[in-house]
C-alpha cells in the first residue's frame, strides 16, 4: 500500500446517521400530521392577535397572555423546526438526489405558509412600552422566563416593518433560499481531476494536507480548474444574495451590511471592527512570521498556497486515525474536563446521531444541527482519518454537548448568539489537541504543534480575512453587480495580506472564494469563529489556574444557552470582553505557540 493512501479503516468505518428519530421517511404520514398539528397550534396562537395590546392597561392579564402566546409560538417552532431539520439533514447527505432536494424545497414552502401568519407576534410585542412589559412580567412571574427572548425581540424594534411587508418578506424566504440551494448543488456535483483521480470537493480539500507535494499540487490545480469553470454561476449567486440582503437592510434601516448580524449576535459593530483590526494588525506577528518559519523548515524560500497545511516533512507520513481511534481520543478529552461532559458525548456514539462517512453527493464541511430543544442534535462531517478530522469531530461534538445542555431552556431560549455559539466547539478542539500533543511521540510533536498553529491561524487570521473580503464585496455590490474578475481581485488582496510574502497565491487561487458556503448561507457569520477562538483562549487561561473550580462555571455557561449576552456570561470567570486587553490574550497565546515552534525548528 502506498504511504499516501489511507488504510481502509481510515474513513470507511465512520458511521451513518439514522433520521428515523425525526421521521421514518419522506412519505410517512407523520410528516403531514405534524404540518397539520403546527397549523392547529398557529391557529391557537393567532387567536391572541390584538389581545396583547388590548391588555396593556392590566399588567396581570398582559403577563398571562404574553406567557400563553409565547408558549404557543415555541410549540409551533418545535414542530416546524423538526420538519425543517429533517428535510435539510436528509438533503445534505445526497445533494445529487433530486427527490431529496425537491422535498426540502417543497417542505420549506409549506412551513413558510404555516408560519407567515405569526409575523404579528413580535410586531405586537414591540408596540408595547418597556414599562408595560416589565410590569406584566412582575405581575405574572411565570412569564418572566421569557425575558431573554423578549430582550432580543425588543432589540429588533427599530428595524421592523409593517405587518404587510413583514408578511411579504416571510413568504419570499423560500424563494430566496433557492440561491443557497443552487450553490450547494453546484458544489456537490463538482468532480476534481487530480492526476488520474476524480475527487469530490471534500476529498480534494483533504488532499491539500497530503504528505506528497505532487498530490497537493494536483489537488489544488484540479480544484482551481473545477471552481474556475463554475465561477460565473457562483458569482451570480453571491451577487444576488448580497443584493437581496441589501434591499432588506435598506428597508429595515441598517446602515452597514453586517449590522443585522451584529444585532442578532447582541454585539456592537464597533467591537467587531476593533477585533478585526487587532487581528489584521497582528498578521505580521502571526501568519507572516509562521509561514516564513514553515518555509524555512521545509527548505523552501516560499510556500505555494497548497502548502499552507502541508506536513512539514514529505518522508514522514502523518498519522492516520480510524474512526474508533478518533472516537476514543475525543471521549478522553471531554473526560479531562470533568463533570458529565464525556457521558453526553458518549450518547452521540452510542446512538446513530453522527453521519461521518464521506461519499459522493454528500456536501462538504461539518456541522452540528440542534434540531429543536425537545429533540436531539445530529452531527455531520466528512471523516478522512486525518488529525484535523479528529479535531473537527471534537469541534462538532462540542456544539452537540452545548446544544444538549442548553435544551432545558426550551427552543426559544436555548438558541445561542454567535458570540457564544462557537465557545464549546473551539474549547473541545483545544482539549483534544492538548491530548494529541501529550500522547504523541517526541518525533511527532513538532508536526502536531505546526498543525495546531495552522488551525489557530485558520480560525482567527483566515476567518478575519474572510470577513474583510466579505465586507469589501458587499460594499462594492452596493454600487452594482461585481464581476467575477473583481471578486477574484478582492479575494487575492485580502488573502495575500493575511498570508504574507512567504505564501505564493498561484494562478487559479482567485476562484477559491467560491467554495466558502458561509458567504451564501450566512453572510457575516465568519467573524464568529475568530471571536469564539479568542474568547476560548481567555477561558482556557482561566481553567489552567483552577481546573476544578472552572468546570461547574463552564457547564453553567453552556446550559444557559441564549439567556445571557456574552458580557454577562463571562462575568463569573472574571473576564471582561469590553476591555481591549481581553482580545490580546488569544493572539498572545498563538504567538506563544509560534515561539515554541521556532525553538523546535
Amino acid at each position: 500500500m502506498n504511504a499516501h493512501v489511507p488504510p481502509p479503516t481510515a474513513h470507511s468505518d465512520a458511521p451513518l446517521w439514522d433520521l428515523s428519530d425525526l421521521y421514518p421517511s419522506r412519505e410517512d404520514a407523520s410528516v403531514q400530521a405534524d404540518l397539520d398539528r403546527a397549523t392547529e397550534v398557529v391557529g391557537q396562537l393567532n387567536a391572541f392577535e390584538g389581545q396583547l395590546i388590548a391588555a396593556r392597561g392590566n399588567a396581570a392579564v398582559l403577563g398571562e397572555r404574553l406567557d400563553q402566546a409565547i408558549t404557543l409560538y415555541e410549540q409551533a417552532s418545535d414542530l416546524l423546526g423538526a420538519l425543517g431539520a429533517y428535510a435539510f439533514l436528509s438533503a445534505s447527505t445526497d445533494r445529487g438526489d433530486a427527490a431529496a432536494q425537491g422535498f426540502e424545497g417543497t417542505l420549506r414552502e409549506k412551513i413558510t405558509t404555516i408560519v407567515t401568519p405569526t409575523v404579528w407576534v413580535t410586531l405586537e410585542i414591540n408596540r408595547l412600552e418597556e414599562a408595560e412589559i416589565e410590569a406584566a412580567l412582575a405581575a405574572h412571574p411565570t412569564a418572566a422566563r421569557w425575558t431573554p427572548w423578549l430582550r432580543r425581540v425588543r432589540a429588533m424594534k427599530p428595524h421592523e416593518l409593517s405587518q404587510e411587508l413583514e408578511t411579504f418578506l416571510a413568504e419570499r424566504g423560500p424563494i430566496s433560499a433557492q440561491w443557497p440551494r443552487l450553490f450547494d448543488e453546484t458544489l456537490a456535483a463538482i468532480r476534481v481531476r487530480a492526476g488520474k483521480e476524480s475527487l469530490t470537493l471534500a476529498e480534494a480539500l483533504n488532499q491539500l494536507s497530503d504528505a506528497k507535494a505532487a498530490r497537493r499540487k494536483a489537488a489544488a490545480e484540479g480544484l482551481s480548474d473545477a471552481l474556475g469553470a463554475r465561477t460565473q454561476t457562483m458569482a451570480l449567486v453571491l451577487n444576488t444574495v448580497a443584493a437581496d440582503k441589501a434591499l432588506e437592510d435598506r428597508w429595515r434601516g441598517f446602515k452597514r451590511p453586517a449590522d443585522s448580524r451584529h444585532l442578532a449576535n447582541e454585539v456592537d459593530g464597533e467591537a467587531v471592527d476593533a477585533m478585526a483590526e487587532a487581528v489584521a494588525a497582528a498578521y505580521p506577528r502571526l501568519s507572516h512570521r509562521y509561514y516564513a518559519l514553515k518555509a524555512r523548515t521545509m527548505g523552501r524560500a516560499t510556500l505555494d498556497h497548497w502548502d499552507r497545511n502541508a506536513p512539514l516533512e514529505e518522508k514522514i507520513t502523518p498519522r492516520r486515525y480510524g474512526w474508533n481511534q478518533g472516537r476514543d481520543l475525543v471521549l478522553e478529552s471531554f473526560a479531562d474536563l470533568g463533570g458529565d461532559f464525556a457521558d453526553r458525548v458518549q450518547i452521540f456514539f452510542d446512538k446513530p446521531w453522527i453521519d461521518g462517512r464521506a461519499r459522493p453527493g454528500k456536501q462538504s464541511g461539518a456541522y452540528a444541527h440542534p434540531v429543536t430543544a425537545d429533540r436531539h442534535p445530529y452531527v455531520f462531517l466528512n471523516w478522512m482519518g486525518e488529525r484535523r478530522d479528529v479535531l473537527t469531530l471534537a469541534h462538532e461534538l462540542g456544539h452537540g454537548v452545548h446544544q444538549t445542555l442548553a435544551a432545558g431552556q426550551g427552543s426559544l431560549l436555548a438558541d445561542t448568539p454567535l458570540t457564544l455559539a462557537e465557545t464549546a466547539s473551539i474549547f473541545a478542539e483545544g482539549l483534544t489537541f492538548d491530548r494529541l500533543l501529550a500522547t504523541a511521540p517526541k518525533a511527532e510533536q513538532r508536526g502536531l504543534l505546526a498543525g495546531r498553529i495552522e488551525d489557530g491561524l485558520n480560525t482567527v487570521v483566515r476567518q478575519i480575512a474572510f470577513h474583510r473580503f466579505e465586507t469589501r464585496f458587499h460594499d462594492e455590490r452596493a454600487g452594482g453587480e461585481v464581476s467575477v474578475e473583481r471578486i477574484g481581485e478582492i479575494w487575492l488582496e485580502e488573502m495575500g495580506a493575511s498570508l504574507g510574502p512567504s505564501v505564493t497565491l498561484n494562478p487559479g487561487y482567485e476562484h477559491w472564494w467560491s467554495y466558502v458556503s458561509h458567504f451564501v448561507h450566512s453572510p457575516f457569520y465568519v467573524y464568529a469563529y475568530a471571536f469564539g477562538d479568542l474568547l476560548v483562549a481567555a477561558l482556557m487561561e482561566t481553567r489552567a489556574k483552577d481546573p476544578e473550580a472552572f468546570t461547574p462555571l463552564y457547564r453553567e455557561l453552556l446550559a444557559g444557552g441564549g439567556t445571557k449576552g456574552y458580557v454577562e456570561a463571562l462575568k463569573p470567570f472574571g473576564l471582561n470582553p469590553r476591555d481591549p486587553a481581553f482580545w490580546t490574550i488569544g493572539t498572545r497565546r498563538l504567538e506563544g505557540l509560534i515561539d515554541q515552534f521556532e525553538r523546535l525548528a
